[in-house]
């Protein structure tokens, strides 16, 4: 079931493909009938899903290389499967802004959806040789993405992005070759290479944590690993931003909770470490957004903030941390989405992000006014949206483990406080009025979508917190918690 889920975005690409370039309607169609036939097949899945069931579900594995021990083995969990369907739509809401896309518009579509289907990959994968290659085919359609399609300083974005990350990847792959060295049988399975990780001794333990965390911080990205993340948005195309921002980063800590599962007595020894770092990053991008003008850059920094609340709740290895680090993952997939949408969408009527350029938008623009003031509030973690189920719990786990320390998440809220409610001041309550044409109906329904999720998570989590709560338990169960 789940090979059909990984290769359906590829079919799409390939009917892209044979599409004439002369039209882009047919090609936006195309697109967005597999990105819509994606997400219903994710939640299909999600409904065959049984919370209570097995560990790892729709478990499917053919052999590469048996001497290697090299499998092409797929399954999920309650935590992949969250982030399947988040990637599913997200990616559908990347392409439904794309409806204007017309120079270029095959090759962008064509790499979306192969995106996709990396992603999906890579949040499917039970073989580590398997999720390294998903992992590194993410980097491909995202490069072409953005020194193709992006803006003024896109090559110098792309390279950057490019060699970060590949960077990182280098230590992640020693990492895992030392693993698999001490796999029983030599296996790149994880359920293999998690039974030889945890019986190793803890220098060498920590020493492959060391390699899996630099490769995993710089997707996150975790403060000091975050130098592409900022130009790498900026200039990439608003709906490439959507999936960057909304599931890209997510892969980094997606990998770090499989990390913990590999590596307990690891994570256990760099608790504290960990979440010194989680609170540097959320200080340092919280003041950086605070700073800025440009309003992507603003985004961005932000998801490095937020970031540092998955952070957080991976840190503190209990069960209300990790559920809040897993629910933070979703949250803000879903705010920084409608972030990275609206500033888009208005940076394609005004060719401006900056902010002193902008007046209100209430008078003109009603429609713009409501949404932004609505993401940026989401954003904060306002009661009844789910960045304040997520926080909640990342908080609470925190407190359990650090006490007092756990204050340094408050005044991290405090600034994200100050920047968005600066800019809810400037679009939506003060200033000369703007001559902005408003929302259009195609832009309407992506961003009520995604308004939609947030506030029925924020009101009703309990189907999410179910689906994830036996994986999470598992994973909080080897810390003793």
């Amino acid at each position: 079931m789940l090979k059909v889920l990984v290769f359906m975005p590829v079919l799409g690409a390939a009917a892209v493909a044979l599409l004439p370039a002369r039209r882009a309607l047919p090609l936006w169609q195309t697109a967005m009938l597999f990105a819509l036939a994606a997400l219903a097949y994710s939640g299909w899945l999600a409904v065959q899903f049984e919370p209570a069931g097995a560990a790892i579900q729709m478990f499917e594995s053919q052999a590469w290389n048996k001497r290697l021990g090299s499998y092409f083995a797929l399954g999920v969990d309650g935590i992949s499967l969250a982030m399947v369907l988040l990637t599913a739509l997200l990616t559908l809401i990347a392409v439904l802004v794309s409806r204007r896309m017309e120079e270029g518009a095959r090759l962008y579509f064509m790499l979306v959806l192969l995106l996709e289907s990396a992603m999906f990959g890579v949040f499917t994968a039970r073989d580590w040789s398997l999720f390294y290659v998903f992992w590194e085919a993410t980097l491909l359609p995202l490069f072409f993405l953005i020194d193709r399609l992006g803006g003024p300083n896109r090559q110098k974005a792309a390279l950057n992005f490019f060699l970060y990350t590949l960077g990182g990847s280098v230590f992640m792959l020693v990492a895992l070759l030392f693993l698999y060295d001490a796999a029983p049988g030599h296996s790149f399975a994880m359920a293999d290479m998690a039974a030889g990780g945890r019986g190793l001794p803890l220098n060498m333990q920590l020493l492959i944590f060391a390699g899996l965390f630099i490769g995993f911080g710089v997707k996150m990205p975790v403060f000091p690993l975050h130098g592409w993340l900022p130009l790498a948005h900026v200039e990439a195309p608003s709906p490439v931003s959507i999936l960057l921002s909304g599931v890209l980063l997510k892969m980094g800590a997606y990998g770090l909770i499989r990390a913990a599962e590999t590596l307990p007595a690891a994570l256990l020894a760099t608790q504290d470490w960990l979440a010194l770092l989680a609170c540097v990053s959320l200080l340092y991008g919280g003041i950086l957004a605070w700073r800025q003008q440009d309003l992507k850059a603003m985004v961005a920094y932000s998801s490095i903030s937020h970031m540092g609340v998955v952070l957080l709740g991976i840190a503190t290895l209990n069960v209300t941390g990790l559920t809040g680090a897993v629910m933070q993952m979703v949250a803000h997939g879903l705010t920084a989405g409608l972030l990275f949408l609206l500033v888009g969408l208005l940076y394609q009527r005004t060719h401006s992000r900056d902010l002193a350029d902008y007046g209100t938008l209430t008078g003109q623009a009603p429609r713009f006014a409501f949404f932004i003031a609505f993401a940026l509030l989401a954003a904060l973690g306002l009661p009844g949206s789910a960045g304040f189920i997520a926080e909640l719990h990342a908080l609470i786990g925190g407190f359990a483990r650090w006490q007092g320390w756990v204050l340094l998440l408050g005044v991290a809220m405090l600034i994200g406080a100050a920047y968005s409610l600066r800019v809810i001041g400037r679009l939506c309550l003060k200033g000369e009025p703007m001559q902005l044409a408003d929302m259009t109906r195609t832009e309407m329904s992506a961003a009520g979508i995604l308004a939609f999720a947030i506030v029925g998570l924020g009101l009703w989590p309990a189907p999410l917190l179910d689906l994830v709560a036996g994986s999470i338990g598992q994973v909080a169960r080897l810390f003793g918690a």
